[in-house]
């Protein structure tokens, strides 16, 4: 590989107009591909076959008007008082025009609803006012009837005593007659009230079971309309969201406030806003502060945009063929950014350093390509097959988002091994500083390779004082790691002036916290019922799913076309995201009910805040094997090229501290809210449920990279004959530099999507820019120094028989440099031009 990297360098370095025009042209085909056939975005994350899939497949199936996406509108007045009946009557007409738009099934009247919620529960209350009211007169009439019996047995008794009762007895059976005829009737009476009884206590049992359900709040001054989709929610065009937001925006009804909900709302976020934008300038800052010229700083950051365009429209010109999260080009953009500016800084410091040896122009540039090169192939090809690795996750979102990460990173090391050569050659010695180019026209040269005083080892007690503290610290950073709860953003975590968060708001406050995640709740019979014995039925279930814990309201729906199927809608007393929501659907999904006549019930549950759910839960058990993946191949890896055993376990014990170090960080501060104020945390929730498996990748490959540049310094000067302790000192001298600003240009590329508006960018950019600072810093700069200064020669032993089953993969290009000794450059004593 060092070899065909040193031809092609040097091919390029040849033909570097060739090289320059031919990825412009494959940046302009990629441009006309993603005009052609890019598609949408989708704001909304799914997966297939999951518990709320399965639920929302039988709605759709077997309900009428029930499988469709669902999102709200929330309107209240500006002034906290009660909507006014014109205020009301211009927010339906907003409803109207928004049924009307292409995709909207159904826009609820939230003022006609809670009227009919109200009628019925009033004429429940009537009806059982009512009912009193004749079962007192029915126990009047009976207390006069049995007056009237007492009355007339007494006067049978005179009758009797007198002797006069054979002539009062026509009287008397006349009476006994009436008094029979009226028990008939007063029975009649009793017998229709007994009949009705059912009925009104189902009523009643229904009332009572959806009175915290409310689409207008009990002051009047807010309202929610539910909006129904033809479609599921993440189904649903960009376009239907925009006109019905188009349509919010144009409202302009005085004195009311209308926003549209998260489900609604969400946007696609930006590629490059101005967080991103100053992590680049910090990072061309760096450059210009390590290369010392300006054509040196703009290099690696001219290479690195380049493969962005390249990557992100070849990427998105699938997006009409495949559904893509909306995260997923963002963070492309935010790998292709941090390698492709890494990898060429790697291959421009070789070759600055060559230079400066004396090497000739073409030689260096092939020379640098081979060797920095043939370990940038190495290092970017592991952080491809971990991004490839999250495809055996079995998720299909992630899958992709590791697919279109690693095409940013395999452009980025096409870009790294070929445009930047060209652009070397094009450049000349101007790569250096003019200083520089001073001494080498004054034949003074470098040999910053060679061992020096400067590369004492160090003393075994700092080395296990560095190793212990450095632990200790990481443990501690790790500890709230041991509490994180995985979910999805809901509108609380977007930004306090969207109208996602102000909608979420807004319904928190006026109808409680469950109005903002709805479940939908199928209640599977045991067969079908008969049309009279639904409302008994939900009466019945709906109870019983009363009583599950943390339940506000229960609110019947409809019955299945068959009727073997009721679905209710419950409001759970916790938003979206809380622990106590997850743990009610556990509940419902695990609690077998009973129906009137004593057969098993069993409960599906689905919707919005239902399918966040089921998504963490299912990420949630496939990280450890995604884990146990990745610490496996970074055994593997590291085994081969540095041809030892302790040694690839030394990184990767360290590469499993950095980043439990770094899910503690998330957690404390995304979770936990700590420091949220200084990261513009406002509502600390849930860590976003894919964040732990993308970060695992994506640093480990990070991580494997500074491993190699790093510890392949080491290896080399002990392959030399340098002690091994010696050799560790050496190998971090002549690398902690390059990598130090490697890893900040890294961390300010990352830490400038932290400032991002979107809920799901942020926590990502401060994972992998916290990541990469423990990592780089603390693992690859003090800990494994440390350990490798304690193992000694041990560090390298290999067993002989594995040894010979190796290859030999040269990652430092030694062979090469054996092969192609660097030939002085001529033109190094010329005149230097300013």
């Amino acid at each position: 590989m060092a070899e065909l990297l040193y031809r092609i360098g040097r091919l390029a370095a040849r033909r570097h107009w060739s090289v320059i025009g031919a990825w412009l042209a494959v940046l302009v085909v990629t441009g006309v591909t993603y005009a052609s056939f890019a598609g949408t975005l989708s704001s909304s994350i799914t997966l297939p076959d999951t518990p709320t899939t399965q639920v929302s497949g039988q709605l759709e199936r077997d309900f009428d008007g029930t499988g469709g996406g669902n999102g709200t509108i929330v309107v209240e007045s500006t002034d906290g008082s009660a909507l006014s009946t014109e205020q009301q009557r211009a927010v339906t007409d907003l409803f109207d025009r928004i049924t009307a738009v292409d995709g909207v099934s159904e826009v609820t009247d939230p003022f006609a609803t809670q009227q009919r919620v109200d009628d019925g529960a009033r004429k429940v209350a009537e009806g059982r006012t009512q009912l009193n009211e004749g079962l007192a007169k029915l126990s009047q009439a009976q207390g006069q009837i049995d007056g009237g019996r007492a009355a007339l047995e007494q006067q049978r008794r005179q009758a009797r005593a007198n002797g006069t009762l054979a002539a009062v007895r026509p009287q008397l059976e006349a009476a006994e007659q009436q008094l029979d005829d009226g028990q008939a009737e007063l029975d009649r009476q009793r017998a229709k009230v007994d009949e009705q009884l059912p009925q009104l206590e189902q009523g009643e049992t229904l009332s009572r079971l959806s009175s915290g359900y409310r689409t207008v709040s009990e002051d009047g001054s807010a309202a929610v309309a539910n909006v129904v989709f033809d479609v599921a929610i993440n189904e649903v065009p960009v376009e239907t969201k925009t006109a019905i937001e188009d349509l919010v925006a144009d409202a302009d009804i005085a004195g009311v406030a209308v926003h549209p909900s998260q489900d609604i709302a969400q946007t696609v976020p930006s590629i490059l806003g101005p967080g991103e934008v100053a992590g680049v300038v910090i990072a061309a800052i760096v450059l210009f502060l390590m290369l010392g010229t300006v054509l040196g700083a703009a290099l690696p950051l001219v290479t690195a945009l380049l493969g962005v365009g390249v990557a992100s429209l070849a990427s998105l010109s699938f997006s009409g063929l495949v559904e893509f999260v909306s995260v997923t080009p963002v963070l492309g953009v935010m790998l292709g950014l941090a390698v492709g500016i890494d990898y060429s800084l790697f291959i421009i410091n070789r070759h600055r350093r060559q230079l400066m040896e004396g090497t000739e122009l073409h030689d260096s540039i092939g020379l640098a390509n081979g060797t920095s090169g043939n370990a940038v192939v190495f290092a970017g090809v592991t952080v491809m097959v971990a991004l490839l690795a999250l495809n055996v996750t079995g998720v299909p979102f992630l899958g992709l988002m590791g697919t279109v990460g690693a095409v940013a990173v395999m452009v980025a090391i096409l870009m790294a091994v070929t445009l930047t050569p060209a652009i070397l050659s094009l450049v000349g010695r101007r790569i250096l500083r003019k200083r520089e180019r001073t001494s080498l026209g004054a034949g003074e040269t470098s040999r910053d390779a060679a061992i020096t005083d400067q590369d004492r080892p160090m003393s075994n007690r700092r080395a296990w004082s560095v190793l212990g503290l450095g632990v200790a610290v990481l443990l501690v950073i790790a500890a709230p790691a041991t509490q994180m709860r995985l979910g999805l953003p809901d509108g609380s975590t977007q930004p306090p002036d969207s109208p996602a968060y102000q909608a979420y708001e807004v319904q928190a406050d006026k109808f409680g916290e469950g109005s903002n995640g709805p479940l939908l709740v199928v209640a599977d019979l045991p067969g079908a019922i008969s049309e009279d014995d639904v409302t008994a039925e939900q009466a019945t279930i709906g109870s019983q799913i009363g009583d599950v814990w943390n339940v506000h309201a229960v609110v019947p729906i409809a019955a299945s076309k068959d009727r073997t199927a009721l679905a209710f809608q419950v409001v759970p007393n916790g938003s979206p995201t809380d622990q106590s929501t997850a743990e009610l659907v556990q509940n419902l999904r695990s609690t077998t009910l009973s129906t009137t006549s004593g057969g098993d019930v069993t409960l599906g549950v689905a919707g919005n805040a239902s399918a966040g759910i089921d998504i963490s839960d299912q990420l949630s058990s496939v990280l450890p094997v995604y884990l146990l993946l990745v610490v496996g191949l970074s055994l593997l890896i590291l085994v081969v090229v540095f041809r030892s055993i302790l040694v690839p376990l030394t990184a990767t014990v360290g590469f499993v501290l950095s980043l439990l170090a770094a899910f503690g960080g998330i957690t404390a501060i995304f979770q936990l809210g700590f420091l949220g104020s200084v990261f513009g945390v406002h509502a600390p929730g849930p860590v976003l449920s894919f964040l732990p498996i993308i970060a695992t990748g994506i640093l480990f490959g990070l991580a494997m990279d500074y491993q190699l540049f790093l510890v392949s310094g080491m290896r080399e000067a002990y392959a030399h004959g340098a002690p091994a302790r010696v050799a560790v000192q050496h190998g971090l001298r002549a690398g902690r530099s390059v990598v130090t600003a490697a890893a900040i240009i890294m961390i300010s590329v990352f830490a400038g999507f932290i400032f991002s508006h979107d809920a799901t960018i942020k926590p990502i950019g401060f994972g992998l820019a916290f990541g990469v600072l423990l990592d780089a810093f603390v693992v690859r700069m003090l800990l494994i120094p440390a350990a490798m200064h304690l193992l000694g020669e041990a560090a390298w032993w290999l067993p002989t028989w594995l040894d010979r089953l190796l290859p030999d993969v040269d990652v430092e290009g030694a062979r090469l440099e054996r092969s192609h000794a660097p030939q002085p450059d001529a033109d190094a004593a010329a005149p230097v031009s300013s």
